[in-house]
C-alpha cells in the first residue's frame, strides 16, 4: 500500500475511561488502533476523533469521503441505551455510511454500525466473554468473504465483552459465530457505505489483553465468569508473559492458543484483508490509488 493513505480513528470512551486504559497501558483505544494502522501501512496519515463527545465537531458525509477508512475502536458505552453519547456517535456512523468510505470496527465498533443501519445490541444472554473468544467458526458465507481470508474452519480471537448484536440489520451479512456470541462477524451495508466487522479485537496486543482483564476483574467475578479477583490475576500474568515470550509453546498451551492468537499478522488478519480487499480497491476506484 503507498504511504499516502488517509485514516480516521473513531473512539468512543469517554474521558475517564480513556484516562484508566492509559494508566493502564498507556494509551487509549483510538491511540492503540492509530498505532497499529501506522504499523501496517507506514506513513499514512493517521487522525483521531472523538465522536461521542459533546464538543466533537459534527462529522459531514462530503468531509468523511477524504478519508481512506474509518476505523471505530471498543467502547464501554451500550448502544441499547438511548444516552446523548450513543445518539452521538450512531449519528457519526450514519455519516460515515452516507459518505461511502469503507469502515471497519471491532467490538462496541460492529455494535455502533448495527445500530446505526436499523439492527439491535443487547447485554449478552450468556453473560462475559473475557480474555479470548473461542472457537470462532465462519459460516459459509463468511468462509467466501474477503474479511476472512486465511483463518481456519475455527479460531480464537482477543475479546472481551459484555453486550452482543442481538439482530442485524436488514441486508447484513452474518460472516463468524461461536458457541458464546452468535454475530462473531458481519459485513453491514447501508446507503452508500460498507462496513466489516467484528466483536473481538484484531487490533490488541496480548499485554493489552491481559490489562483488560485486570481492569474488568470486579464485574468478571460479579458475573461469576471467575471465582475471584486472585483467579483473574494469575490469568493475565500467563497472558503478559507470552506477550514478552510469544515463542513460549509451555505458557500457549496453558492458556489453550495457537498460533492465529500469538502470531500478531494472523491476530491481525481482519484488518489486514480490510486493508487490502476493501480500502486499496475503493481508493482505486475514486481515482486516488
Amino acid at each position: 500500500m503507498t504511504q499516502d493513505y488517509r485514516f480516521l480513528v473513531a473512539e468512543s470512551e469517554l474521558p475517564e475511561d480513556r484516562e484508566a486504559r492509559r494508566e493502564s497501558v498507556g494509551r487509549s483505544s483510538g491511540e492503540t488502533y492509530a498505532d497499529t494502522l501506522r504499523a501496517l501501512v507506514p506513513g499514512a496519515r493517521v487522525e483521531q476523533l472523538k465522536p461521542a463527545e459533546e464538543n466533537s465537531p459534527r462529522q459531514e458525509p462530503e468531509v468523511l469521503r477524504r478519508f481512506d477508512a474509518v476505523f471505530l475502536c471498543g467502547s464501554p458505552l451500550h448502544l441499547y441505551e438511548d444516552s446523548p453519547e450513543v445518539r452521538r456517535q450512531v449519528e457519526f456512523m450514519r455519516a460515515v455510511f452516507a459518505s461511502g468510505t469503507p469502515a471497519f470496527g471491532s467490538c462496541a465498533g460492529l455494535q455502533v454500525a448495527t445500530v446505526a443501519a436499523g439492527g439491535s445490541v443487547r447485554p449478552n444472554a450468556r453473560g462475559h466473554e473475557a480474555g479470548f473468544a473461542r472457537r470462532i467458526t465462519p459460516t459459509p458465507e463468511g468462509a467466501a468473504h474477503p474479511l476472512l481470508s486465511g483463518r481456519p474452519p475455527a479460531f480464537d480471537a482477543p475479546a472481551i465483552h459484555s453486550d452482543e448484536v442481538e439482530e442485524l440489520p436488514e441486508g447484513a451479512t452474518l460472516l463468524a459465530s461461536n458457541g458464546v456470541t452468535r454475530v462473531q462477524a458481519a459485513e453491514i451495508r447501508s446507503g452508500e457505505g460498507v462496513f466489516w466487522g467484528v466483536q473481538y479485537h484484531p487490533e490488541l496486543t496480548l499485554f493489552e489483553v491481559a490489562k483488560a482483564l485486570r481492569r474488568q476483574a470486579g464485574s468478571l467475578v460479579e458475573g461469576g465468569l471467575v471465582h475471584d479477583r486472585a483467579t483473574v490475576g494469575a490469568q493475565a500474568e500467563l497472558i503478559e508473559a507470552l506477550d514478552r515470550e510469544p515463542e513460549r509453546r509451555d505458557l500457549a498451551w496453558r492458556l489453550g492458543l495457537d498460533r492465529q492468537v500469538t502470531d500478531p499478522v494472523l491476530r491481525q488478519a481482519e484488518l489486514r484483508n480490510f486493508l487490502r480487499h476493501l480500502v486499496a480497491p475503493t481508493r482505486a476506484a475514486r481515482g486516488r490509488g
